[in-house]
C-alpha cells in the first residue's frame, strides 16, 4: 500500500513538473512577444503619450503584464535565466516609462500668470525708507494695513494642465508596482524643482549669499526685501499650495511618505533661498533705517508660518518648519537690537549751534514719524517685547510694552532737544524752540495710532509743558517791552502832572524794544497754525491792551511836543497788524501807516 502512495506521489510530482514547464514555455514565448513589442515602442523616437489613447492603453497593458510574468518567475527561483530576461524587459519598459513621465510634466507644464503670481494687497507699497537723510515728515508713511483675508486654497493654480494629471498618476502608479517608486520620485522631483526656480526667477528672488547681501548698499537691499515680502507670500500661498495639491493628486494614493518626501525634497531648497535672506539680515549690523523693512519680514513669515506648517506636517519637513521658527527668532532679535540702536542714535545727535528760527528739529520730525509708523506694528512690537521681557516699563505703571518703550523713546528726544534749546543765548528763542517741538510731538500723537498707545496722561502732561514753555516765552520776550508801559516813575515828585521827558524817553525805548523784537522775531517760525494763532492773540492782548491803556492816559501830554510823532509813533493798529506778520518766519520791516 505504501509503494503504491509512493508511485503515485511520483506521477503527481512528473505531472506538476511538465505543468510548469509547460507553462513556463508560455511565459518564455509570451515574454518573448512582450519584449519585442518594448523594443519596438522604445526604439520610435516619438513620445507614446503623444499618439493615439489606444495605443498608450496597449503600452500599459504590456508592461504590467511583463509585472505579472517578473511576479511569476520570482516565485521559481529555478528559472533565473528567465527572471533576468524578464527584469531586463521590465527596466526597459520602466525607462521608457520614466521618459514619458518627464515629457508629460515638461510639456503639459502650465505658464506662470502673472496675475497668479500676486496678490492685489501685495501691489502696495510697504513703509518708506528711514534713512538718516528723510528727516521731512512727508516722506515717511507707515505701512500697509490692508491684508488679504482669503484662504490659502483660493490661490490654487494648476501647474500642469488638468487633462494630463490622469495619465501622469497611471504612470506613477505603474512604476511604484513594478517597485521603481523611487525612479519615478526622482524624476518628479528634478522636473518640478526646475519649474519652481522658474518661479523664483519670475518673481525676482535672486540667490545670493550670506556674504553678497552684507555687501549690498541698502537702496538694493530695500527693494530686495520688498520682493522678498511680496514674493514668499506667493511662493507659499500660491506655488507651494498649488504644489503639494499637484503631489497629492499624483502620488496621494500610492503613498503618504512617499508624496510627502517628494514634496519636501521639490520645495526645500528654494524655502531655504527665501530664509538666507533673513539669516543674513538678522546678522548684519543694527541700522535704525532697516527696521521697518525686518518688521515687514517677521510679520510677512510669522504671517505665513501656519500655512508652512500645514504643507510640513510630517517628520520629513519639520527641519523646514524649525529653520522658519529660528528665522524668526532671529529677526525679532535683529528687531530689538535695531530698537535699541535707533535710541542711542537719538542720544549721540548732537550740535554745536542751535537750530535757525526755533522752529520743529528735522531730529523731532524724524523721531515722531518713525514712532508714528512703529504704532502700525504695536501688535508685533508687543508680542516681541513681551518674549524677552524687553520693556523698560516700572511695576504697577499700567503700561504696555509698547508704550513704555515709545514712552522711553519721547523721553530720550526731549532730553536731545533740552539740550540742543541750551545752545541759543536768547532765553526767549529757548523757550520757544521747546515750544515749537514739543508742541509738534503732542500734535503728532493726537493726530496718530500713537494716541492710544502713549495714552491721555501723556498727551496732557506734554500740553502742560509746552503751554508752559510758551508762557516762559512771551514772558522772556515781552515783558520787558511792557515795562516800559508802566506807570511807575511817570509823575516827578511832588507833582500831579506827568513828566514830559519820561514820557518822551518811554515812549522812545517802547518804539525801540518793539523793533528789536519784531525785527528779531520776523524769522522765527510756528509751524503749528493753532499754536501760532493762540500765541499771536495772547501776546496782542497783553501789549495792545498795555499799549492803549498807556497812550489813553498819556498821549495828550504830548501834545504840541516837537516831533510828537518820534515818539507816539504807532497807534495800536500799527501794533496790532505788525503783530499778525509774525511767526510767519518771513523778514519784514516794520513801518507806521500815515495819518
Amino acid at each position: 500500500m505504501a509503494d503504491c502512495a509512493s508511485v503515485v506521489g511520483v506521477e503527481v510530482s512528473k505531472q506538476k513538473l511538465l505543468t510548469e514547464e509547460g507553462e513556463m514555455s508560455e511565459s518564455e514565448a509570451r515574454l518573448g512577444i512582450l519584449h519585442e513589442k518594448i523594443v519596438n515602442w522604445d526604439s520610435d523616437q516619438s513620445m507614446i503619450w503623444d499618439r493615439d489613447p489606444d495605443e498608450t492603453s496597449e503600452f500599459l497593458q504590456v508592461v504590467n503584464e511583463v509585472q505579472q510574468l517578473v511576479d511569476k518567475l520570482t516565485t521559481s527561483p529555478v528559472y533565473n535565466k528567465l527572471l533576468c530576461y524578464a527584469d531586463s524587459t521590465l527596466q526597459m519598459a520602466m525607462a521608457r516609462l520614466e521618459e514619458e513621465f518627464v515629457h508629460l510634466l515638461r510639456q503639459y507644464r502650465q505658464p506662470l500668470e502673472p496675475d497668479h503670481m500676486s496678490f492685489r494687497s501685495m501691489e502696495e507699497e510697504l513703509s518708506e525708507d528711514f534713512s538718516s537723510s528723510s528727516f521731512e515728515e512727508e516722506a515717511i508713511q507707515g505701512k500697509s494695513q490692508h491684508e488679504s483675508g482669503r484662504r490659502s486654497e483660493d490661490f490654487l493654480v494648476d501647474l500642469i494642465h488638468p487633462d494630463v494629471v490622469c495619465d501622469l498618476r497611471c504612470i506613477a502608479e505603474t512604476m511604484f508596482l513594478a517597485k521603481y517608486d523611487k525612479e519615478c520620485c526622482q524624476a518628479y522631483i528634478s522636473v518640478r524643482m526646475d519649474a519652481l526656480d522658474e518661479c523664483l526667477s519670475v518673481l525676482r528672488i535672486e540667490k545670493l549669499s550670506i556674504e553678497e547681501v552684507l555687501q549690498l548698499e541698502w537702496s538694493s537691499l530695500n527693494s530686495m526685501i520688498k520682493r522678498w515680502n511680496r514674493a514668499l507670500k506667493v511662493f507659499v500661498r500660491v506655488y507651494l499650495s498649488s504644489e503639494s495639491r499637484l503631489c497629492d493628486l499624483i502620488f496621494g494614493e500610492l503613498s503618504v511618505s512617499l508624496r510627502q518626501s517628494c514634496f519636501v525634497e521639490i520645495s526645500k531648497s528654494s524655502i531655504m533661498q527665501f530664509l538666507n535672506l533673513g539669516e543674513a539680515i538678522a546678522v548684519g549690523p543694527l541700522k535704525p533705517e532697516k527696521l521697518f523693512r525686518i518688521l515687514d519680514m517677521y510679520e510677512g513669515l510669522a504671517d505665513l508660518l501656519t500655512d508652512i506648517e500645514s504643507l510640513f506636517p510630517n517628520e520629513s519637513g519639520s527641519f523646514i518648519v524649525n529653520e522658519c521658527n529660528e528665522i524668526l527668532s532671529r529677526l525679532g532679535e535683529y528687531v530689538r537690537g535695531t530698537f535699541s540702536a535707533f535710541k542711542n542714535a537719538i542720544l549721540r545727535n548732537t550740535s554745536t549751534t542751535g537750530f535757525a528760527g526755533g522752529g520743529v528739529h528735522p531730529l523731532t520730525k524724524y523721531v515722531m514719524n518713525y514712532i508714528k509708523a512703529l504704532a502700525d506694528y504695536r501688535v508685533t512690537m508687543t508680542v516681541l517685547f513681551d518674549e524677552q521681557n524687553y520693556s523698560l516699563q516700572e511695576e504697577g505703571n499700567g503700561l504696555s510694552p509698547v508704550a513704555s518703550n515709545l514712552q522711553s523713546v519721547t523721553s530720550i528726544l526731549e532730553s536731545n532737544l533740552n539740550d540742543r534749546s541750551m545752545l541759543y543765548v536768547d532765553t526767549a528763542l529757548q523757550c520757544f524752540f521747546l515750544m515749537n517741538n514739543i508742541c509738534y510731538m503732542v500734535q503728532k500723537v493726537k493726530d496718530s495710532d500713537l494716541q492710544p498707545i502713549l495714552g491721555d496722561d501723556w498727551i496732557r502732561l506734554h500740553i502742560r509743558k509746552f503751554t508752559q514753555h510758551a508762557m516762559n516765552y512771551e514772558r522772556a520776550s515781552w515783558n520787558p517791552v511792557l515795562l516800559f508801559l508802566k506807570d511807575e516813575g511817570i509823575y516827578n515828585h511832588g507833582s500831579s502832572t506827568p513828566s514830559k521827558t519820561v514820557l518822551k524817553e518811554r515812549f522812545k525805548n517802547f518804539n525801540q524794544a518793539f523793533e528789536e523784537v519784531y525785527r528779531t522775531q520776523m524769522v522765527w517760525s510756528v509751524p503749528n497754525v493753532g499754536l501760532r494763532e493762540d500765541l499771536r492773540i495772547s501776546i496782542s492782548l497783553k501789549v495792545l491792551q498795555a499799549y492803549r491803556t498807556f497812550i489813553g492816559r498819556y498821549a495828550s501830554h504830548l501834545d504840541g511836543v516837537r516831533n510828537r510823532e518820534h515818539y507816539i509813533k504807532y497807534s495800536p493798529e500799527d501794533l496790532e497788524l505788525a503783530l499778525l506778520d509774525l511767526f510767519e518766519g518771513t523778514p519784514r520791516v516794520m513801518h507806521p501807516r500815515r495819518r
